[in-house]
């Protein structure tokens, strides 16, 4: 199984939302990586068949999804950042009326709904009403909802925002038992949602795809591009100014700083291996600054 998407554009007016995007997409997990107002979403909902591109084509094993049609959408399992559920339904009530609207069968459909509310853990909740699930319950009720299908292709928009730091953990590990050939793209800007379990990575700023790469060499373009030293608290302030600085820990007097710079920012700072959490730092600045927050409870 192949997906394709060649020279893919998405204009609003002015903006250019997705911009070129050419990439092929076997089997695997691939984290999309990038700010807020990146495309992603954007990307997703035309993958997705929700938004029509304003040019460019996708393929599934070499037909557009114009040709495909309904056999295209039956590939697909979607769970989009902002899922609308029906509050007054109980959970078991609420993946009976998706597989409805997916089109299985009677049979299928309860087969399908009582697996998967055991494979999230809701089972022993299953009757309750979903207004009554917490954030993280209804997370994992929008993964089993795109589930319901066998979809062959999972797209999970920002699926971990506003989960405490366990049921992240959880929900990656759910996305990591879902994900066995298939397609799974999983955008975020939580970069720890990704680096456990993504084999390829995709950034996107501005619309385009600044880099391609599996998880393996990801960083090697920034090797001898991070840096840690020690520095007195006022030095620190100083180089929190000007630098992209990753981390900074205190010991004793002192600070340590974890900077990514082209130059050594210090003379007595040495280089140190790359995290992902560093390259995406070193592409989005300030835009990652103001992002890390919950990747810092980790």
């Amino acid at each position: 199984m192949q997906l394709q998407l060649q020279d893919l554009c998405k204009q609003y007016a002015t903006k250019c939302a997705v911009n070129h995007v050419n990439v092929n997409l076997a089997p695997g997990i691939y984290g999309l990586l990038g700010a807020n107002g990146a495309g992603k979403t954007t990307l997703m909902r035309m993958i997705c068949g929700v938004l029509k591109p304003t040019s460019g084509r996708i393929l599934l094993d070499g037909k557009t999804i114009e040709e495909l049609g309904e056999r295209y959408y039956s590939h697909l399992g979607y769970m989009p950042q902002d899922f609308g559920f029906y509050p007054d339904f109980t959970a078991r009530e609420f993946m009976l009326y998706m597989a409805a609207v997916k089109g299985l069968d009677t049979k299928t459909a309860k087969e399908r709904t009582e697996q998967l509310l055991h494979m999230v853990n809701l089972h022993e909740v299953a009757n309750k009403k979903v207004k009554s699930y917490s954030g993280g319950m209804k997370q994992r009720l929008g993964i089993a909802q795109a589930e319901l299908n066998h979809p062959s292709i999972l797209i999970l928009d920002e699926p971990t925002a506003g989960l405490d730091p366990k049921e992240r953990v959880r929900f990656r590990n759910l996305i990591s038992d879902f994900a066995k050939e298939k397609i799974v793209i999983l955008s975020t800007h939580i970069v720890s949602d990704v680096s456990y379990i993504a084999d390829y990575i995709f950034m996107m700023k501005n619309g385009q795809f600044l880099l391609d790469e599996p998880m393996e060499t990801v960083t090697d373009g920034i090797k001898g591009k991070v840096w840690e030293f020690l520095a007195d608290n006022r030095e620190a302030a100083q180089y929190s100014r000007h630098f992209s600085v990753v981390n900074l820990h205190h010991e004793n007097n002192l600070v340590r700083l974890r900077i990514v710079s082209d130059t050594a920012p210090a003379a007595n700072a040495v280089t140190v291996e790359p995290s992902l959490e560093d390259l995406f730092l070193y592409h989005f600045g300030e835009d990652a600054q103001s992002e890390r927050s919950d990747d810092d409870a980790d």
